[in-house]
């Protein structure tokens, strides 16, 4: 008689959004497993609509509450490619320095209270803290120094206001980041020594052969703006995203999947850090080396060690920037509108994402295109779930399911940004 089973659970804890898991076994073998992110689409592309060329960037922030500068950013970095504007060099500074706060807090979210527990046997940060209070408190004093830049340079941590196509409505003197200088130099030595005591988890051994793709910058770690790179050595700018990256729709998904010249492909922490490693600053490659990362990383286990390395360096950039800021003479540059079409990227937290505009004669946007990081990961993400099951499936259901929680919270899905993840269903025959 074939065995037949079958897996629920009511809720996947410590992940932004909601949605399902369906993982298929037939006589032994995984036969599929899909990402069921049902939550109903968002219709951003759609709200930009009629809109004037200036709004993007403040109606974009909306779609997350966790990374609104990454949406804020790749939609002026579109708008402003399209417009033929370069920022000066202190406001394209204030423009990483802010990004460089979201990462902080963003990435802090993610290791001290969604991922860690998963290492220490906890069934969230509550009963974390109620054990490691200390460390819980590193982890928001952190978070704290990323949302203190949030606050100073986009007016508020969540949905920052102070954004504008070619910079800032307002920028602050020099004195006014002696606070946040002084929270970012304690939060840069709990970064670099939580790092180092997490280098003592146990990682299952899984390497993955993915493509990668991330923004890349010659001189320095990408983060705000670039070209595109992929394993594969192809490099590309913007404007050519969609001749290499194309979306189609899957039944169990009102996400979008993407692939990569017609493969699978990754971006996130892992796939910036194997592509950039050697852009990293000196600081955050010698944290990289203390924690036994070499110059790549591909098991997506140990990517809550990466993120730990990219807070370290965020740390470490918002210093050097604080350090050498002067005032702009204007807070933003004038962009004036054409006709035509925009590309812009940028790293989130969780990846790169892609906006395109179209505007019109009348500066105005007729269409408008964003991928986020979340759905353009989605094939590897299901792709690794078969990997995990298939060799964890001499476990019973309750420990397969803590595996395969485990094995998506690696990557951190913003699920509301890619349409969230709810039940999930093992059905062995």
């Amino acid at each position: 008689m074939t065995e037949r089973r079958q897996l629920r659970v009511g809720s996947l804890a410590r992940v932004e959004g909601e949605g399902a898991l369906r993982v298929s076994v037939v006589a032994g073998h995984v036969e599929s497993a899909e990402l069921n992110i049902y939550e109903p689409p968002r219709f951003f592309e759609a709200f930009l609509r009629g809109r004037a060329y200036t709004e993007p960037p403040d109606i974009t922030s909306r779609v997350c509450g966790i990374c609104p500068v990454a949406y804020q950013t790749s939609a002026c970095n579109a708008l402003e490619q399209l417009c033929g504007v370069e920022l000066d060099r202190p406001l394209a500074d204030l423009r990483r320095l802010l990004y460089c706060g979201e990462w902080i807090s963003s990435h802090c979210l993610h290791i001290y209270l969604l991922h860690i527990p998963d290492f220490l046997g906890y069934p969230d940060a509550i009963a974390l803290a109620a054990d490691r209070r200390e460390l819980v408190e590193q982890g928001l004093a952190i978070k704290k120094a990323g949302n203190s830049l949030l606050e100073l340079l986009g007016g508020r941590a969540i949905h920052p206001i102070n954004v504008r196509l070619g910079g800032f409505y307002s920028v602050p003197e020099p004195a006014d980041f002696a606070p946040v200088t002084e929270l970012l130099c304690r939060a840069r030595d709990y970064a670099m020594n939580t790092a180092r005591w997490m280098a003592r988890f146990e990682f299952p051994d899984l390497e993955l052969g993915h493509e990668l793709l991330a923004v890349t910058e010659p001189n320095r770690y990408a983060i705000d703006n670039g070209g595109v790179l992929a394993s594969t050595g192809l490099r590309f700018p913007a404007a050519d995203f969609p001749a290499h990256v194309r979306e189609h729709q899957v039944p169990h998904s009102t996400a979008l999947h993407a692939m990569l010249d017609g493969k699978r492909y990754l971006t996130g922490p892992l796939a910036r850090y194997t592509l950039n490693f050697h852009q990293l600053s000196p600081i955050a490659r010698q944290v990289a080396s203390e924690i036994g990362l070499g110059a790549e990383c591909r098991n997506p286990f140990r990517s809550i060690l990466v993120r730990a390395v990219e807070v370290v360096y965020a740390i470490d950039e918002a210093l050097t920037l604080i350090a050498g800021y002067e005032r702009p003479d204007r807070p933003a540059v004038p962009v004036a509108p054409r006709a035509g079409t925009g590309h812009g990227v940028s790293e989130a937290p969780r990846g790169l994402l892609y906006h395109r505009y179209d505007i019109d004669d009348h500066a105005i946007v007729r269409s408008a295109t964003i991928i986020p990081p979340t759905s353009q990961n989605q094939a590897a993400m299901e792709h690794d779930l078969r990997r995990v099951v298939s060799d964890n499936l001499g476990l019973d259901d309750a420990a397969l399911t803590a595996v395969c929680e485990r094995a998506i919270r690696n990557y951190d899905p913003c699920i509301s940004c890619s349409a969230h993840f709810l039940d999930l269903d093992v059905v062995r025959r």
